[in-house]
């Protein structure tokens, strides 16, 4: 064996080599968020040029962005900004415009003169695209004439090249994603449309559209929203009962900082927060968030002292209490911003905490005064949210003083497993007693606990967090996860990494499923984002033939076992499942328990906004919009059983 290391060894990737080899490092996956992800990148670059203010007309120098999915899985961004520029750069000696396409660390994000806040901060975005492109093809149109150049998978064809006058102005780029790198190369819609309707909804007075020609007649999104921000949070409270008509609408700058938030109470009992630095969505939040929840908690308290509200509470409000039933969208434009982590989730700027909180709270501050009707409102229902916060917090003092006694702490419906690394663990929640004692008998008792279920469980999404934590149906789940709930639940604290919702594949069984699945969303949302929750799918027909049993699940599956040849007609027998209680321990374990051979679905959480805005319409108190979703959905549902 020649265990010899020297300069040979070391292989040096040149120009776009190194995404080709680690997209992943460059994009997160090469599954079907990254092949998103290009779309985003090249977007974001449009979107730069509308965040660019032209001093000569004071607006951005794009207010138009067009995404079109074509046939044979090509996109094409078109916007009618500036245009990269194509002349040739003094000291590469080729045009700025192959330098962006080609080159890593590239662009005119550096110097602060060309952009003053952008959201593509490394540098890497549209060159990355075109790395990881089949081919690649850009159209600049500037100063009335169209330069145009062509790539494949990252190599220029030649240089560019004038392709005739023009006029209008931009930059069109097109291509098509290497199939050889990603897993799919099938666009989702919805998913782009989503995310382009969120950066519509940031930069206010955009024009965004969606176009997807793949079909015979193009479906077509547009959006527009001369609202901005708030607007934004007039959409997440659409089907919501608002405390007050219009949202209060904060924008301002401080240190080249600007600030734009709306906020809007609804009746509901959950804190809806979407926060944004440079139109990025910083899930994880930071310090322009801990800024704006302080101003909000310390305004509202300095408010309470002089209500006759103040009489009602011998303590002051919680951050938690304030934010009860709060839709609020901030979003703030940062010139050199210090994200932690690659995902740019969390902003880190020290500053930033203080020009945010100073902003918001001059402004609550002038509007509450103006509006003393809305302050009283909002006061109302943050005592009312605090006075619960207090007995929840008693409910769960009784229930850890009840399980100190109890030597394992643990509900008595749980069949745990001997397995204690969580990671290796599963916790299967069963609906019905019969169904669950036949999955105690099936499981392996190594690694597979069961937890079973008995009756409708309670909706939470109309309830406050005292009546969810005292409830007979869900305390034993919260006990048996074992990391808190609601503003206590910690992810790290899980018994079970694979949370696994075994429930009849009927109408019932689905509400069971999406009852289960709204309480994780809003009680224990880390456990869905962190990708630990799933939904087993068991058979819907059990077929015997000739002392033999094959499983279906679901009716083409069932068709090709019945048309599969030799098989006499008059011998077959079809089971169709009516619950998880008519299959004995062996069937259930082989079906739907044993990792080898089971199916189950991974809930995620893609769309955090679509998420929302469908858990209050199926779930919340408003019937009317509930009604009509059934009925715009209804003719796609294609098996009501499943």
């Amino acid at each position: 064996m020649n265990s010899s290391y020297s300069a040979q060894n070391i292989q040096v990737l040149k120009g776009l080599e190194a995404v080709r080899k680690r997209p992943g490092m460059y994009i997160g996956t090469t599954g079907i968020d990254g092949l998103h992800h290009l779309v985003f990148e090249v977007v974001d670059n449009s979107i730069d040029e509308a965040m660019a203010i032209d001093p000569a007309v004071g607006k951005g120098y794009c207010d138009k962005i067009l995404v079109v999915l074509e046939g044979n899985d090509v996109v094409r961004v078109e916007d009618n900004g500036r245009g990269i520029p194509v002349d040739i750069h003094p000291g590469e000696g080729v045009s700025a415009l192959e330098l962006v396409m080609t080159r890593l660390h590239a662009g005119g994000k550096f110097d602060k003169k060309s952009y003053k806040v952008s959201g593509g901060l490394h540098g890497v975005g549209v060159s990355v695209v075109n790395a990881l492109s089949e081919w690649c093809e850009v159209f600049v149109h500037i100063n009335g004439k169209v330069h145009t150049q062509r790539y494949h998978i990252g190599i220029p064809d030649g240089p560019a090249r004038d392709a005739g006058t023009t006029d209008r102005r931009g930059t069109v780029v097109r291509f098509k994603a290497d199939a050889s790198i990603f897993e799919t190369t099938t666009y989702n819609f919805d998913a782009l449309s989503n995310r382009l309707r969120e950066l519509a909804f940031l930069n206010k007075g955009l024009q965004i559209t969606i176009r997807d020609e793949r079909l015979s007649t193009p479906k077509v999104h547009e959006f527009k929203f001369e609202g901005g921000v708030k607007s934004f949070v007039e959409y997440l409270n659409e089907n919501k009962t608002v405390l007050y008509k219009e949202p209060v609408f904060i924008e301002g700058s401080r240190d080249d900082v600007e600030v734009e938030c709306a906020i809007q109470y609804n009746d509901g009992f959950n804190e809806i927060m979407f926060s944004f630095v440079n139109d990025i969505n910083t899930r994880e939040g930071g310090t322009h968030l801990v800024g704006f929840k302080s101003a909000l908690t310390r305004i509202l308290n300095e408010y309470l002292k002089k209500s006759k509200q103040a009489k009602k509470l011998d303590e002051s409000l919680s951050g938690d209490d304030v934010r009860e039933g709060l839709t609020a969208v901030l979003s703030v434009k940062v010139p050199n911003p210090q994200f932690e982590g690659q995902t740019k989730g969390k902003l880190g700027n020290s500053e930033v905490k203080g020009i945010v909180e100073s902003l918001i709270g001059e402004h609550l501050e002038l509007y509450f005064d103006q509006y003393p009707e809305v302050i009283n409102n909002i006061l109302e229902k943050s005592v009312l949210a605090a006075r619960a916060r207090i007995a929840a917090r008693q409910a769960r003092d009784a229930t850890r003083r009840k399980n100190a006694m109890d030597s394992a702490g643990l509900p008595g419906k749980l069949a745990d497993c001997s397995e204690k690394d969580p990671a290796l663990c599963e916790l299967f929640i069963v609906e019905g007693d019969s169904a669950g004692g036949s999955a105690k008998m099936g499981r392996n008792r190594q690694y597979q606990a069961i937890l079973s279920l008995f009756g409708k469980m309670l909706n939470v999404e109309k309830t406050r967090i005292e009546k969810v934590v005292t409830n007979e149906k869900l305390q034993p789940i919260i006990a048996s996860i074992g990391a808190g709930c609601g503003g206590e639940f910690n992810v790290a604290k899980i018994r079970y990494h694979k949370i696994i919702i075994m429930a009849d594949a009927d109408v019932d069984g689905s509400h069971i499923r999406t009852l289960l699945l709204t309480f994780f969303y809003r009680y224990m949302t880390d456990l869905i984002e962190k990708g630990h929750v799933y939904l087993a799918m068991p058979p819907l027909y059990k077929i015997s033939y000739e002392k033999k049993s094959f499983f279906a699940y679901d009716d083409a599956e069932k068709d090709r076992i019945l048309s599969a040849s030799g098989k006499d007609p008059e011998k077959v027998s079809v089971q169709r499942y009516k619950g998880l209680g008519e299959m004995n321990a062996e069937e259930l374990a082989d079906t739907t328990m044993d990792p080898a051979q089971r199916n189950i679905i991974q809930v995620h959480l893609d769309d955090t906004v679509e998420a929302e805005r469908i858990f209050t319409t199926l779930m919340g108190e408003v019937v009317a919009p509930r009604r009509e979703f059934i009925e715009e959905n209804a003719l796609a549902v294609t098996n009501l059983d499943v």
